[in-house]
């Protein structure tokens, strides 16, 4: 019996990569022979050759496929193929998604009709991870894998006299690390060429938009390629890897008892023909470089963290402990003492020692460091060979009174001109500009307002000048992002602006109350002009809200009922006049 099994994911995040990794070891702990891919790393033309495939696909902007997908995704909604492609392969997915979204889990269960349509044979059913459970991801997971390898190892049981790997022996390491005090091939230290939509972008600018007093330090980045194949469009979206900063990474090394490393050479090399190592990662690199640009170890771990980490504290105590975590009765415990106080993974190895980490599960213990995506905040015909982003730094208190600061954004404030930042990508968002006849509503809260200004530069740098435009901050004084840019172009007659500012006065205002106060500016643009309805920002109750005063406009202005004003706003989604970009 062919008992080889295939993993595809669909990762934004790193966390639908982190499930399929999990997986793969407890396929191995089952004896199948393992290939964990990204999707769009397969050959999906030799899908039907396949006996059991596992997919695992998150969910990225409004119900999107994540990059790295989306060729795979592509190839499967070819109506060429036959209604038994797939007849006689085994299959089972599972999705990763947010519920507070409408279009919640849409990659994962579109994929999985796809499979049906093309007559795979689906032995475990659809998995839906949501954020929003009180046990995040793993509320769904854990029980669906339990269902998953009990269907599995039915169809698929071990030979006669061979024993599942315990959980307690530690499997082998996926890359072997080997230090050198020089490398003889300077190649090997080389970084891999950028792929087609990676650009190295050079800071012209790094400044804080918000008042010094504000709680909040909102930069606006500027950065330049002097390329001719540098392109973006208006709503797309930068995708950027980020960097520990140097003198954190050194007294981790202290932690660690690994500073003596540092400036060795240390040299990866993946221990299975099929596993390669991330993309971006040259070959060698110091010690110390490994940790700066590609290691993730002041974020906030996930379940399989303290899987790994159990094998290497020495402590029976700390292995019991760490063990019981990992455990579905265990959840809770972990919860409260990582995910509600925010500890991170260099905080967890201090609370854990003593360690004994070999060097060769370095890269199987610490994850790798994840890009985030920002809506890019420029147009290039208002600033040829230059992206600009607008970008909240992340800094906040724990229920431990701990100050923590986002790991990408922490490295951003800190870039200063001429400084280069490695491997942007530019990806296409989820909203599209109109065409120049056709009049913009643009609602933009705080940094939600970056795509706004993408649209609006672009289309007034070609004289589409009917611009409407809602903002919302706390302060006029304070965090009012742009406030010069747009009193321009008001005086010039290129845009409205309705700014909410929610704490200057006592009766708080939002962006959906100046939708409410404008109403009849806001339906006949609606459906006497067709404009079309741009909205970004905070995935929390603010697309909702916004959703409701659109719907409530409809009624009071419109003449609608309520069932009518919801088919109404349905319709918008449906045809594009309304789209939204937000995040969590």
């Amino acid at each position: 019996m062919d008992r080889s099994i295939l993993i595809l994911y669909g990762s934004e995040t790193g966390c639908a990569q982190d499930v399929a990794e999990t997986l793969g070891r407890q396929a191995r702990r089952r004896r199948f022979k393992v290939r964990v891919l990204a999707m769009d790393d397969y050959a999906m033309e030799n899908l039907g050759n396949e006996k059991l495939v596992l997919f695992v696909c998150s969910t990225t902007g409004q119900g999107e496929e994540p990059a790295n997908m989306k060729k795979s995704w592509q190839f499967l909604l070819k109506k060429s193929h036959p209604s038994d492609l797939l007849q006689d392969v085994d299959c089972a997915v599972f999705g990763l998604g947010d519920s507070s979204y409408r279009k919640f889990n849409y990659p994962g269960k579109k994929l999985y009709r796809r499979l049906q349509q093309l007559g795979a044979n689906l032995i475990q059913s659809r998995g839906d991870g949501d954020d929003q459970h009180y046990q995040g991801l793993d509320g769904a997971l854990l029980p669906w894998i339990d269902g998953l390898w009990a269907n599995v190892m039915a169809k698929y049981p071990l030979p006669d006299g061979v024993a599942r790997i315990l959980d307690t022996e530690l499997l082998p390491p996926s890359y072997s690390l080997t230090f050198m005090d020089d490398v003889a091939d300077a190649s090997l230290l080389n970084e891999p060429r950028n792929q087609p939509g990676e650009f190295d972008m050079t800071v012209q600018s790094n400044t804080r938009m918000t008042a010094a007093d504000h709680f909040q330090d909102v930069r606006h980045l500027v950065m330049t390629n002097p390329s001719d194949d540098f392109s973006y469009c208006p709503g797309d979206v930068a995708v950027v890897y980020p960097e520990n900063l140097e003198e954190d990474v050194n007294a981790f090394l202290e932690q660690m008892e690994w500073a003596h490393l540092a400036d060795k050479f240390v040299y990866c090399q993946p221990n299975d023909k099929d596993k390669a190592l991330p993309h971006g990662w040259p070959a060698a690199m110091t010690f110390r470089q490994l940790f700066i640009k590609h290691l993730d170890i002041f974020g906030v771990p996930r379940r399989s963290f303290f899987e790994m980490l159990a094998y290497f504290t020495t402590n029976p105590n700390h292995v019991e402990r760490l063990q019981e975590f990992i455990t579905p009765e265990g959840q809770d415990d972990m919860w409260a003492y990582c995910q509600r106080p925010r500890r991170t993974i260099a905080e967890i190895l201090f609370d854990f020692k003593p360690l004994s980490i070999p060097y060769d599960y370095i890269l199987d213990l610490f994850p790798p460091l994840q890009p985030r995506s920002f809506s890019i905040a420029s147009s290039l015909k208002a600033h040829p060979h230059t992206m600009e982003l607008c970008v909240g730094i992340v800094k906040y208190k724990t229920v431990l009174k701990k100050i923590r600061r986002g790991v990408l954004t922490k490295w951003l404030a800190t870039l200063q001109p001429g400084n280069v930042v490695k491997r942007v990508r530019i990806v296409k968002g989820t909203m599209d500009l109109p065409p120049s006849d056709v009049p913009l509503i643009a609602i933009g809260p705080g940094t939600g307002v970056a795509p706004m200004r993408s649209f609006l530069e672009e289309r007034i740098a070609t004289n589409a000048n009917d611009n409407v435009l809602f903002f919302g901050c706390r302060h006029q004084d304070k965090d009012y992002h742009y406030k010069d840019e747009w009193e321009t172009y008001a005086k010039q007659n290129k845009l409205k602006v309705f700014p909410a500012f929610s704490r200057d006065q006592t009766v708080k205002v939002y962006v959906q109350d100046l939708l409410s106060q404008q109403g009849a500016l806001v339906w006949d643009m609606i459906d006497e002009q067709q404009c079309k309805v741009v909205l970004s920002g905070s995935s929390g109750k603010m697309p909702d809200q916004v959703a409701y005063a659109l719907k409530t406009v409809f009624m009071q202005h419109g003449g609608l009922d309520a069932a009518e004003a919801e088919e109404y706003f349905n319709f918008m989604n449906k045809t594009g006049q309304y789209q939204e970009e937000c995040w969590s």
